[in-house]
């Protein structure tokens, strides 16, 4: 009895929904937690006098944090374990969080948002591969478009609890309610959430085939004498290397190429765009309200991905939700001086969000289950470090003449080139399995002379 083809072939199950509602409860945190020093600035910047200087790299630390967390320890998850990864960065950052509220100086509020942000970062990588993992086939763009609403209902959720939290407590409310609700999912994670069975297969930890029938027997499955055999080359000891040669490679650039487009875009529009129509309209409410309607237009738009993904196949769905981003990003460069530009700035949202969130959909079964933290967690650092330059660069922009409406219009051309490259990433896949291992395998055979033509087709996935 094999669980993985249990849980990839048969209908899902409470415990996979319960598996894939518990990561959303996290990310939903990881969303708060991303916006929640932005919104603490004003409060704390006229209680400590900070100039902007010192408050932008107070706003930088955490994502430099989160950038280096997904690269240097969302790999981790590939050695630990999704279970004990996730449990470790909750664990770190509330204690993070909690450092951070007792901050005093602007050097130890400095050390402390870095640090939280690396665990949070590092927590991302083993959410998606966990939830995709406990996924059954047909229904693996559904769920994951479901997961994907976390991020934005994080964001909308600091928006809205925030302000009382700093009136309640002070500028450092915010920060110990994260700790305090990171502690309590940690709790719950414990008794929640088992070990995905990709990693014991794959990986064949100390105590596996215990783990394994434990699931199993969650499943209502009797218990195995040994585990299933692996899919990669050799059980524990994965060639990280492969990702990078032949058809992942290939695939590898697609997808992070793609991943780094939207991010641009998604940080353009949360970090810049509040300011450009307060600055416009001379309201600083106008602002507040467009990037809470951003966020909602994200919950919005994955939860459209959600169901496109049932009848169509993700993939052509993230290109297809990506390419309306141009006529999305133009339109709002023509509005956005205006009130209209409110109901604009949801579709914003819906497209920029929601191709956040259908990248995290098809991104985990590109690689094989040995390296697919790593690869994800390397894709997440990857978009982390855009998520720090873009702020910079257009602010540069800005100082050196170019209107923000070109500025919106470039994103719009983000948008649709990403759309291309996720097309593109789409056609790599025609007459080619969608099994990762067997891709590896089959390139290995090119290369030897021994396979001139790939006419191997496996279960579909997006």
């Amino acid at each position: 009895m094999d669980l993985r083809e249990q849980i990839r072939s048969a209908p899902m199950r409470p415990l996979q929904w319960g598996i894939a509602l518990t990561c959303i409860v996290l990310s939903i945190i990881d969303g708060y937690e991303i916006l929640v020093m932005a919104l603490v600035a004003p409060s704390l910047a006229d209680q400590w006098d900070l100039s902007d200087v010192t408050l932008g790299y107070l706003l930088s630390a955490g994502l430099v944090g989160m950038a280096l967390g997904a690269v240097a320890l969302g790999p981790l998850t590939d050695r630990l374990g999704r279970r004990r990864h996730i449990l470790v960065c909750l664990a770190l950052s509330a204690i993070g969080m909690a450092l951070t509220g007792m901050a005093t100086t602007v050097e130890t509020l400095l050390v402390a948002r870095a640090f939280a942000g690396l665990w949070i970062g590092a927590m991302v990588p083993s959410l998606n591969c966990m939830v995709s993992e406990y996924c059954s086939d047909s229904r693996r763009g559904t769920v994951m478009g479901i997961y994907g609403v976390g991020l934005p209902a994080g964001m909308v959720s600091g928006g809205l609890v925030t302000g009382w939290l700093i009136d309640q407590w002070g500028w450092q409310g915010p920060f110990y309610f994260s700790a305090i609700l990171s502690g309590l999912m940690f709790v719950i994670t414990l008794y929640v959430l088992p070990e995905s069975v990709e990693y014991l297969v794959e990986r064949r930890p100390p105590g596996a085939l215990h783990q394994y029938n434990k699931i199993a027997g969650r499943f209502g499955h009797e218990a195995s004498a040994q585990l299933p055999r692996p899919r990669g080359r050799a059980a524990g000891k994965p060639a990280l290397r492969s990702v990078f040669t032949g058809t992942l490679l290939k695939r590898t650039v697609l997808l992070w190429s793609s991943y780094a487009l939207v991010i641009a875009a998604f940080y353009f529009a949360n970090s810049w765009t509040p300011k450009m129509i307060a600055d416009a309209t001379g309201s600083a409410a106008d602002g507040r309200t467009v990037a809470i309607l951003i966020s909602v237009g994200g919950i919005v738009g994955s939860l459209v991905f959600a169901m496109l993904s049932i009848r169509w196949p993700a993939r052509t769905v993230t290109a297809v939700l990506a390419a309306v981003g141009l006529p999305v990003y133009v339109l709002f460069a023509a509005v956005y001086t205006t009130q209209i530009a409110k109901a604009i700035a949801i579709a914003v949202g819906v497209v920029t969000i929601g191709a956040i969130a259908a990248i995290y959909a098809i991104s985990p079964y590109i690689y094989p289950a040995a390296n697919r933290g790593a690869a994800v967690g390397f894709m997440i650092g990857c978009g982390r470090s855009v998520s720090i330059a873009i702020p910079i660069l257009v602010g540069y922009l800005l100082d050196t003449g170019w209107a923000p409406a070109s500025i919106l219009q470039l994103s719009g051309v983000a948008m649709l080139a990403m759309a291309a490259l996720v097309y593109g990433l789409h056609l790599s896949y025609r007459g080619r399995t969608e099994d990762p291992e067997l891709v590896i395998a089959e390139d290995a055979l090119r290369r030897a002379g021994g396979l001139t033509s790939c006419t191997t087709k496996a279960a579909t996935h997006p």
